[in-house]
């Protein structure tokens, strides 16, 4: 019996597959396994036939309603995973933006109660439809940069009720919204105003009364920390990940951001399916997150947005062995930009990447850095009809601000069009 088409691509100049095993390391990294001239078929939301238009008649049968997309002059490319955001929050701080602009350091602004603090102020504060609503408008944004999967943290509740509300949140959103959420669960994002002084009793907290809730009602699939000297040591971040694997949920880290933290470490010893950040990671902790076969998921934009002056050695990583994962990092205080093309000009400009490892990071490696390979990432047989087209070539997409993005497609439905 012939496969079944009721939504096709066709006459694209080039279809970007990035078809084959995740994720990609090293070399392969550049591998995006074109098509040109070829067609994607899809029915009912999942891919079909990816290959020649001269063998579609015979492989495929095409509904008489199917939706065609002209794709001549375009280049199409899988649907973009967001491998890093913390998109669930309530409240604004542009107000700090500016004092960074002026000179003053994210640091020193955190030490007077701004940063996360403000933040989960804020989102203690609001109702459950004001969390949804304000983080819908931020998913309606990285939808139509062409981002069709996103991981999302909690953490800015940083008490049992609120974080349990952030997660029930992110569900309300998986469930309403086209674009796909990954939840993780990120208690240990900091150490709240009134734990400060007994910060071992906080840390008891995420993993006597946290973890249990968020696994008993099934909120989360990953635990991630912030490892670092103004959150949580080491030993503290190893205590924490071991109890979340335990109680089921997979490690991440948020590892060597403002500073060598021994995140990079903490994350290669709970061998975590991700170290996120890693803007001060080292060659001797490179190698062991490539022995330990964890993913790095580069967040360019935020070490942008926060000044810090450098980017994560994203040429060293890839050289050593490490897959690399983009995201934007979407969150109130330096994840500023929701979009993922943004995240990959500044990979290919900032960290040295080529196009084609950037492409990857933002797809099949970033959809294996949130556990979703097996259905994002790429554009292959079975997996969802999640795509993006570009108007012209793939260079386009590090044109800041052209409109590069023609057409997002999210499970076989046009979500945007721009002619």
């Amino acid at each position: 019996m012939p496969l079944k088409a009721d939504f096709l691509i066709e006459d694209a100049d080039l279809i970007a597959t990035c078809a084959g095993p995740a994720p990609r390391r090293g070399l392969a990294q550049r591998e995006i396994s074109p098509l040109r001239d070829g067609v994607i078929a899809a029915f009912e939301g999942r891919i079909t036939y990816v290959g020649e238009t001269p063998l579609l008649a015979d492989t495929v049968d095409v509904q008489k309603d199917a939706t065609r997309i002209d794709a001549r002059g375009c280049t199409v490319v899988p649907g973009f995973v967001d491998a890093h955001t913390h998109l669930v929050h309530a409240g604004d701080r542009r107000s700090e933006l500016q004092r960074r602009l002026a000179g003053e350091t994210y640091a020193a602004i955190a030490a007077e109660g701004g940063g996360i603090a403000r933040t989960v102020t804020a989102t203690r504060a609001a109702s459950d439809d004001q969390l949804v609503a304000e983080s819908r408008v931020h998913l309606d944004e990285m939808l139509a940069c062409g981002t069709t999967t996103c991981e999302v943290k909690s953490g800015y509740g940083l008490t049992v009720e609120s974080e349990l509300r952030q997660l029930h949140a992110v569900r309300m959103l998986d469930e309403a919204h086209p674009v796909d959420l990954v939840p993780t669960f990120m208690g240990a994002h900091d150490i709240p105003a009134e734990y400060q002084a007994r910060r071992g009793q906080y840390v008891e907290m995420v993993i006597d009364e946290m973890l249990p809730r968020v696994a008993d009602e099934g909120l989360a699939e990953f635990c991630d920390v912030f490892c670092a000297a103004s959150a949580f040591s080491a030993e503290e971040s190893i205590a924490i990940l071991e109890a979340g694997r335990r109680a089921g949920l997979m490690p991440r880290v948020h590892a060597d951001e403002l500073a060598a933290s021994g995140g990079s470490s903490v994350a290669a010893r709970v061998q975590a399916r991700s170290a996120d950040h890693l803007i001060f990671v080292d060659e001797r902790s490179a190698d062991a997150l490539a022995d330990a076969g964890v993913c790095a998921t580069l967040l360019p934009a935020a070490a942008f947005y926060l000044k810090i002056g450098r980017f994560a050695p994203a040429r060293m990583l890839i050289e050593r062995g490490v897959a690399v994962a983009l995201g934007t990092d979407v969150n109130p205080g330096a994840g500023l930009s929701p979009s993922m093309p943004f995240a990959v000009a500044l990979a290919c400009f900032g960290m040295s990447m080529t196009l084609e490892e950037s492409l990857i990071a933002a797809t099949l490696n970033a959809a294996w850095s949130v556990n979703r390979a097996a259905q994002a990432g790429s554009l292959e047989p079975g997996k969802l009809m999640d795509a993006v087209i570009v108007n012209g070539d793939l260079a386009e997409l590090v044109r800041v601000g052209a409109p590069a993005i023609r057409t997002v497609i999210k499970r076989g439905r046009v979500m945007s069009w721009r002619q």
